[in-house]
C-alpha cells in the first residue's frame, strides 16, 4: 500500500509543479507582450492613448497575445518532453 501512496504523492507533486510552471510562463508572457506593446504608436488607434478605455484595450490585447505566446511555449515544451520517450 505504501508504494501506491508514494506514486500518488509523486504524481500530485509533478502535477502541481507543472501547473505552477504553466502559470509562471503565462504571466511572464503577458508581461513581456505588455512591454513590447508599449512601443506601438497608439495615437493611430485612439484619440487619447492614455485614457482608461485605451489602457483596458491594451491590457486585453496583451492578455490575448500573451496567452497565445505562452500556449506555444508550453506546447513546445510538452512536445520536446514527449520526444524523450521516442529517443530512449
Amino acid at each position: 500500500m505504501g508504494l501506491t501512496q508514494d506514486m500518488l504523492n509523486s504524481m500530485q507533486t509533478t502535477t502541481g509543479i507543472t501547473g505552477l510552471f504553466s502559470i509562471v510562463v503565462t504571466l511572464v508572457s503577458i508581461i513581456l507582450i505588455w512591454f513590447i506593446m508599449q512601443e506601438l504608436k497608439w495615437e493611430a488607434f485612439f484619440s487619447f492613448p492614455r485614457s482608461p478605455k485605451a489602457r483596458m484595450f491594451q491590457a486585453v490585447i496583451a492578455i490575448i497575445l500573451g496567452h497565445a505566446f505562452a500556449s506555444f511555449i508550453l506546447d513546445y515544451w510538452s512536445w520536446t518532453t514527449m520526444m524523450k520517450s521516442f529517443v530512449e
